[in-house]
């Protein structure tokens, strides 16, 4: 599927080369300048195929063509979508909770990708899933998807420059005092791929949290991440004593108080690339979350 960009040349880039007004203007990767040369509609000026080392001059037209294949190892599943927001470039998704991102070993057709790429199908497009912010599998909430490469690549900035904020809302066991912050590096525990723990090793990772509410033995934090690594909520909360409801493999193993770690994406706001738009969403609370709170609601007035 091609995303084509046009851009009518200003005097600041009157005489340059065309490297310097895709680097500098569309912010666009060597890698990716390097795929627009493979084919001839990649650069053009004026309608004519060029060079990056070709120059321009003030008023010219200069169009890219992001070209993308599909992603032919997804196999497109019809799964509903909650879709919030869509155009030519992003999808925003709040995806349920018992649901991976990507397709996994023994779970090839039960994917937030495989959903996504059948929705592309259904629309003859073809592309290839790129998702800008991954959940666990029992993480609901706020996703966004790229729709094609330099897009990805943007938001991956943003994400890397601390730009693109993103904010979460927990239930945690125990009761927690104040509003703090977690600064504590993480790595993968030894000999397990999934598992991940704190250690003088680890890349550093800073969670923020704040107390929204207390519920006896149990409290609603918002969560605020400034470093995004694998597991960061659940294995932070876990270091500080105050593990996720739900979350068995950080701390609690009684499934019968929730079927998955209390986890939602409430929150998040980006700069749209090609816009320039700040996109805020927000989404509160999955229903699950807001049945426990109910519970305990319930259950603090009886005492």
């Amino acid at each position: 599927m091609d995303r084509v960009l046009e851009y009518e040349i200003p005097s600041e880039y009157d005489g340059a080369n065309i490297t310097t007004v895709l680097k500098q203007h569309f912010k666009i990767s060597t890698n990716l300048i390097k795929d627009l040369k493979k084919y001839k509609e990649g650069i053009q000026v004026n309608g004519e195929h060029k060079r990056v080392v070709d120059l321009v001059a003030k008023g010219d037209i200069l169009k890219i063509t992001i070209r993308d294949t599909v992603s032919e190892n997804i196999v497109p599943t019809d799964i509903p979508l909650d879709i919030v927001y869509e155009d030519e470039d992003v999808l925003v998704i709040n995806k349920p909770s018992n649901m991976p991102t990507h397709p996994s070993m023994g779970n090839y057709e039960n994917s937030l990708a495989n959903g996504v790429m059948y929705y592309y199908k259904s629309k003859g497009e073809e592309r290839v899933f790129r998702a800008v912010n991954r959940l666990d599998k029992d993480t609901s909430g706020l996703m966004a998807v790229a729709k094609n490469s330099y897009i990805h690549a943007r938001l991956g900035e943003e994400i890397q420059k601390k730009e693109l904020k993103r904010k979460y809302m927990c239930i945690v066991c125990g009761d927690v005092e104040r509003d703090g912050t977690v600064d504590a590096p993480i790595r993968r525990a030894d000999g397990s791929v999934i598992n991940r723990i704190v250690a003088p090793d680890g890349q550093r990772a800073v969670t923020h949290y704040r107390v929204v509410k207390r519920y006896g033995e149990y409290t609603l934090l918002e969560m605020e991440l400034e470093t995004g690594r694998t597991h960061q909520i659940r294995v932070h909360m876990a270091y500080i004593g105050h593990p996720l409801v739900g979350d068995w493999l950080y701390g609690m193993e009684d499934h019968n108080i929730a079927k998955r770690q209390m986890l939602h994406s409430c929150y998040l706001c980006f700069t749209h690339p090609i816009t320039g738009q700040i996109m805020e969403f927000k989404d509160e609370m999955a229903e699950d979350m807001r049945a426990f709170i109910e519970k305990l609601r319930k259950s603090l007035k009886k005492q």
